[in-house]
């Protein structure tokens, strides 16, 4: 008599921004359908968590970010990080997973470094088209390396060998409505302008996008119906000027319908992170983005530069996205809308939308035995 062993468990290493959870949660609700056990390891932030992650057996460890930080800042941070090294060694010899999935971030480091440590097979993912500190560390440790982009910079070339393009997978919701054609937009209809600024909101945008539109000609201004994500401070200002300008506005500091919006819009202008960047590629949309200059390795730049170059989208340095460039690029493109359907089938064939499939068949291929083993 034989008796059946459970499905495989798989753990997941990651926490953080939106950039390094989606993904995560991407990739689990594929998993799950497929049968798999899963675990998620991660940092305090973790308990924030909803959808599919916040349903999964959750281990939360010691964390602690190094980049950026003074000298006795980058101390605690490492002790934090040792410390969660230690937990994670505990935790997963009493979970024993098959295989462990980083998605970059502090947050993973413990838990990835513990695995390689275990001789557990292990994967990373990469968001962005630079590959991250933290990914970095851990690059020429674990089995395989996943990409969002077909190039990715900051890579070992010694470690080219251990990349796979798999692209960057989407929330559900957003996979879901990835065969949504891309809107008519004829001479005299509205035109669905769509502004998200991650997930603070950005306030350049609040203050550029305005005054831009506002140069526009009355008849122009009139067809506009604009949906954009505002800081909570900037919402009665930015409603004030589309109401001076006369333009039919939708205004919040968080949309929790951006897959919708997202289908809706003849053109989205927004900042140039991973999961920005994934959806609008997911479902083909044209696009202005403003990378966010600040960020650690101008990650934001490449990952713009990447989906320019396939012509999915235009690119404006935050330094020159003043009112008056952009209402010159809005005003040439929004009276020639042939540039703007062809800019959406560029988008969309840039992207991945079976990326989560794809990651989950890389996570099956780590822990199927190969014959003869």
């Amino acid at each position: 008599m034989t008796t059946s062993s459970p499905p495989p468990l798989i753990a997941l290493a990651a926490g953080g921004t939106g950039g390094h959870v989606f993904p995560a949660e991407a990739l689990a609700g594929i998993l799950l359908e497929r049968g798999y056990r899963l675990a998620l390891i991660t940092d305090r932030r973790g308990a924030a968590y909803g959808g599919t992650l916040g349903r999964l057996e959750t281990h939360r460890i010691r964390a602690g970010g190094i980049a950026g930080r003074g000298a006795l800042s980058k101390l605690r941070a490492v002790a934090e990080l040792g410390l969660g090294v230690l937990q994670a060694r505990s935790l997963l010899k009493r979970i024993r997973p098959a295989a462990v999935i980083g998605f970059g971030g502090y947050a993973s480091i413990p838990g990835m470094v513990a695995a390689v440590a275990a001789g557990i097979p292990t994967a990373i993912h990469e968001q962005n088209a630079v590959l991250g500190r933290a990914n970095r560390l851990l690059a020429s440790r674990v089995g395989r390396i996943a990409t969002s982009f077909a190039e990715v910079s900051h890579v070992d070339p010694r470690l080219l060998p251990k990349l796979v393009h798999i692209g960057m997978p989407v929330r559900a919701a957003v996979a879901a409505l990835r065969d949504a054609p891309y809107p008519p937009l004829d001479g005299d209809g509205p035109i669905q302008l769509l502004v998200l600024g991650g997930s603070q909101g950005a306030r350049v945008l609040s203050e550029v996008v305005p005054a831009a539109l506002a140069q526009l000609p009355a008849a122009l201004r009139l067809r506009i119906r604009i949906a954009q994500q505002c800081r909570p401070e900037d919402l009665d200002g930015v409603a004030r000027a589309y109401e001076g300008a006369g333009i039919a506005c939708t205004l919040q500091s968080f949309f929790a319908d951006v897959p919708e919006r997202l289908t809706a819009a003849h053109l989205v202008i927004a900042r140039a992170g991973a999961s920005t960047v994934a959806e609008l590629t997911a479902l083909g949309r044209p696009a202005i983005l403003v990378p966010y200059p600040f960020a650690i390795d101008d990650h934001q730049t490449a990952n713009a530069h990447a989906i320019e170059n396939n012509g999915g989208a235009w690119l404006m340095d935050q330094a020159g996205f003043t009112a008056e460039a952009l209402a010159a690029r809005l005003g040439s493109l929004f009276s020639q809308p042939g540039i703007l359907a062809r800019t959406a089938g560029c988008a969309a064939r840039a992207g991945r939308p079976d990326a989560a499939e794809r990651l989950a068949d890389l996570v099956a291929g780590l822990i199927t035995p190969m014959p003869g083993d």
